[in-house]
Parts: structure tokens; C-alpha cells; sequence
């Protein structure tokens, strides 16, 4: 039975996915399923790895399809995009990656080498923690209009760049932030998310375990009884569920290496989803 969260998430981008049947081979259109993929350091190795095939192919198999990658993770995006391809998940894939550098022709230039490293068209680019945002948009809303790529968005990791990152949602013209909240970094709660909510952008989650200062906070505590109610059976699996039932968050992006914990935070986007209530239960358990 799909949860209303999961409906949400479906519904949330049913526009967006108008005319990606032309863009995918046969027509295929990948939904935004709550829990993404982040390569952050995971992927940054020499070369592919049967563990990191292992969790994108599981990730596929889960109901995923967002993955973030960013030319400042090394190599991550050249090896996402050889193990979509290897594997056979490309088409199935919603692929956002950033720009992160100075100059309209060094970001033109560096969005297409992520192109060609991503093995295809990128779905989502965003000016990663908005290095020289008014020129990368310029240029993004000039490959929006054309068809190159389908949506754009600012990032920033931190707390302390909020507000700028809220002044980009009052003004318009962007589809996406990608920005810190966690159980341990609630500081979007006050403005930015009720703003994109408000604005209608979407919204990812990067830091979704507190850059893991929320696994050190309970090592040793077992998870709470309640945790059933929700269908989670692990820390993870309750931290994620209280980012993604923020009505205003449309997708996770916890990075791993390992297939056991990509199912665990899978299965955070599956089951009950905490009310007010519940997710008060949770923030007082940590």
C-alpha cells in the first residue's frame, strides 16, 4: 500500500515528469521516490567497486531514483555515471549534479565534462553552495529554455548561508534548493522550509544524519519501541523518516557504500510517516 508521504512525492513531480517520454527510451519517467542517493566521498574512488554496483543497482531495485553528485567529489560523478551504464540504470536514474567554479565559460565548460562523465543528460543542475550563482543561472535558465537540462537549483551545506539561499526562493526562477537539515541541524525549520513550501520549490536534504554526529549521539542506545509503529527498525532509518515527513522536504539524499545500510535507509520512504507528535518522540529520544 503506498503511504501518503510516498503519494506526495509521486504527486510533487507528476507536471514535471510531462514530457520525459520523449526524453528516456521508451518513455520511460522516473518519480521522485523520498530517499535519494548522495556520492559524496562514497564514490570518490579509483574505480568502480562491486559494492558500490551492489548499492546502485539495489537503490534502482528499491524504488530510487535521485542521485546528487558534484564535480568538487572527485571522481564520483565519473563513476556514477560508468555504473549507471554498467549496470543498466541510467534511464532510470533522475541525475543532479552542480556547478562549482567561477566564470561563465569555466562553468559551461564544466557542466558539459559532468555531462560526458554522467553518461547522458543531467535532470537537475545546481550552483553548488552558490560559488558565482548569478552567472551559472544566467546560463541555467538559458539550457532550461532550451531543453537541455529540466530543472535548476541552488545548494549550500551550512546554516549560516540560509538566508541567502532564501533570498534565491523570493526571487523566483529556480525549482530546486538543496540545503543541511537533520535531527542535530533544525535551523530550516524557522524560514527556509515553510518558504519553499510557500513557493513551491522543492527541496533536498543534504547532512541528513548531522555529517553523522547523530549515530555518535545514540551508539549504544537501542532504538525505541515506538520506532515500530513507524515500520523502522534502526536509528537511520528514524532519522530519516523525521527529515522526509517535514512537509516541506521532497527528497533525502543520504550517501553509503554499503548495500546493508542502503536498505535500511530505503526503508525509511516506506510505512507510517510521524505526525507532529511522533516526530517530537524522536527529536526527545536523541
Amino acid at each position: 500500500m503506498m503511504t501518503r508521504r510516498e503519494a506526495v512525492a509521486l504527486l510533487a513531480v507528476g507536471a514535471t515528469n510531462v514530457g520525459r517520454a520523449s526524453a528516456r527510451p521508451g518513455g520511460l519517467k522516473p518519480t521522485l521516490h523520498p530517499i535519494g542517493l548522495g556520492t559524496w566521498q562514497t564514490f570518490d574512488v579509483p574505480a568502480p567497486t562491486p559494492a558500490l554496483e551492489e548499492v546502485l543497482k539495489l537503490f534502482v531495485q528499491l524504488g530510487g531514483s535521485v542521485v546528487d553528485s558534484s564535480p568538487m567529489y572527485g571522481r564520483s560523478e565519473a563513476i556514477l555515471g560508468d555504473l549507471a551504464v554498467k549496470t543498466g540504470v541510467r534511464d532510470q536514474l533522475y541525475v543532479a549534479t552542480k556547478v562549482w567554479t567561477t566564470g561563465k565559460a569555466a562553468g559551461i565548460a564544466q557542466m558539459q565534462d559532468s555531462e560526458r562523465k554522467l553518461r547522458g543528460k543531467v535532470d537537475l543542475m545546481q550552483v553548488h553552495n552558490l560559488q558565482d550563482a548569478e552567472t551559472h543561472l544566467d546560463t541555467l535558465r538559458r539550457w532550461k529554455s532550451e531543453g537541455r537540462i529540466q530543472h535548476i537549483g541552488v545548494t549550500h551545506y551550512h546554516a549560516g548561508a540560509h538566508d541567502d539561499v532564501a533570498e534565491y526562493v523570493r526571487r523566483g526562477g529556480i525549482d530546486f534548493i538543496q540545503i543541511n537539515y537533520s535531527l542535530a541541524e533544525r535551523e530550516a525549520e524557522r524560514r527556509l522550509l515553510p518558504l519553499a513550501k510557500e513557493r513551491g520549490v522543492k527541496v533536498l536534504i543534504n547532512r541528513p544524519f548531522g555529517a553523522g554526529s547523530l549515530f555518535r549521539e545514540t551508539r549504544g542506545k537501542p532504538v525505541p519501541a515506538f520506532a515500530k509503529e513507524l515500520g523502522a527498525t534502526s536509528w537511520a532509518e528514524l532519522f530519516l523518516k523525521f527529515v522526509i515527513s517535514h512537509p516541506a522536504v521532497t527528497v533525502a539524499i543520504p550517501a553509503t557504500s554499503k548495500p546493508e545500510h542502503l536498505r535500511q535507509n530505503m526503508n525509511a520512504g516506506r510505512g507510517p510517516m510521524p505526525d507532529a507528535a511522533m516526530r517530537k518522540r524522536i527529536a526527545d529520544a536523541v
